[in-house]
């Protein structure tokens, strides 16, 4: 079984405002994290994944490409859809990978090409509960 760590917690609470870093964060269950403004009841979409070696290798910090978990030693990427995966005491199910938007560019030119299929896995809230950095992420098998 896939372990690593939660290198990094972040939240957004309005259309373009910047990325609030957090200590801790609790996932509600089918909705996403509290005050997160992508916390939608049903969405594929409520909490992107991203782990840290592929934001290293873009030479990008944590929250720079707007996910709200920080993953290290997991390759996000790499797993599948409909995967599920504990953080701290939450459960998630990998829905799918996140093309990379037009801001991404802004961050560098051409930037939004190199990343596809690399910007990390989205995912729904199965089981809500508490997130905190260094908190263990797991792979969990399949059922």
């Amino acid at each position: 079984m896939a372990q690593g760590t939660i290198a990094s917690l972040q939240i957004v609470t309005a259309r373009h405002a910047p990325m609030e870093s957090k200590e801790s964060v609790r996932a509600i269950a089918d909705l996403g994290l509290e005050g997160d403004i992508h916390a939608k009841r049903g969405s594929a979409r409520q909490v992107l994944f991203m782990d840290e070696e592929t934001l290293t290798t873009f030479g990008l910090n944590a929250g720079r490409v707007r996910e709200n978990i920080t993953t290290r030693g997991i390759a996000m990427q790499s797993l599948a859809e409909g995967t599920r995966v504990r953080a701290g005491t939450a459960v998630f199910e990998l829905t799918k990978s996140c093309a990379p938007c037009e801001f991404i560019n802004d961050i560098q030119p051409g930037l939004r090409e190199k990343m596809e299929g690399q910007r990390g896995m989205l995912a729904r809230v199965v089981e809500g509960g508490e997130i905190k950095l260094g908190d263990a992420i797991e792979v969990l098998p399949n059922r």
